[in-house]
């Protein structure tokens, strides 16, 4: 059976600062994606290595051969497990400004320019009740991106879907430096998206 640990984090805790501050980027990881962690072996755990394929993503893909009583905890712990692995990647202290490459082209495409796709994407994310995710995704059925949003832990390989940039609304994930303002959180968020690995990611699913 596959188990998981805790991903060291690319960065020093207080790095992305002041976009995002130490405290909440250690109890973030430290506690928060921990929790993750262990309920996702915990519930891996009661499943035989011969029901799931060998990585999360795959069995976030494909629900199927698990115990429909385990479903909804795989989907919670393997999501947020998986959401957050890639959320560490995806910022970066010299991060910010716009991407490059096959992915500015693809952003012009489909949202005319980097400055309205910044804005819908913005947008999503304000718009969720509660607690959930504002995704960058790319749809291989029909070979484009796409801004999705999900909810709790919800991973977009549950709709098949493989994301490319995400941004956590969860209230852990702002709520010591900016309280209930969700859109300074936002607007803060976009000085530290590390384009080069996102930009990466994009070519390397379209190639």
């Amino acid at each position: 059976m596959v188990r998981y640990q805790l991903p060291k984090l690319p960065y020093s805790y207080d790095d992305l600062e002041p976009h995002i501050d130490k405290q909440t980027m250690m109890i973030h990881h430290q506690r928060h994606h921990q929790s993750y962690v262990d309920g996702l072996n915990k519930v891996l755990a009661e499943i035989s290595g011969s029901s799931h394929p060998q990585y999360i993503t795959s069995i976030l893909s494909d629900l199927t051969p698990i115990p429909e009583n385990l479903q909804k905890k795989i989907k919670f712990f393997g999501g947020g497990f998986e959401n957050h692995r890639l959320l560490w990647e995806m910022m970066n202290p010299d991060g910010g400004g716009i991407p490059g490459g096959r992915l500015a082209d693809s952003i012009d495409v489909y949202f005319n320019s980097f400055e309205e796709f910044k804005e819908i994407f913005s947008m999503e994310a304000l718009s969720i009740e509660g607690s959930g995710w504002s995704w960058l995704v790319f749809n291989q059925t029909f070979n484009k991106i796409e801004i999705i949003t999900t909810k709790n832990q919800d991973s977009p390989w549950i709709l098949n879907k493989i994301p490319l940039l995400g941004l956590d609304l969860w209230e852990h994930a702002y709520y010591l430096k900016h309280q209930n303002l969700r859109a300074d959180y936002i607007s803060s968020w976009w000085n530290v998206v590390n384009w080069d690995y996102v930009s990466n990611r994009f070519s390397e699913l379209s190639g």
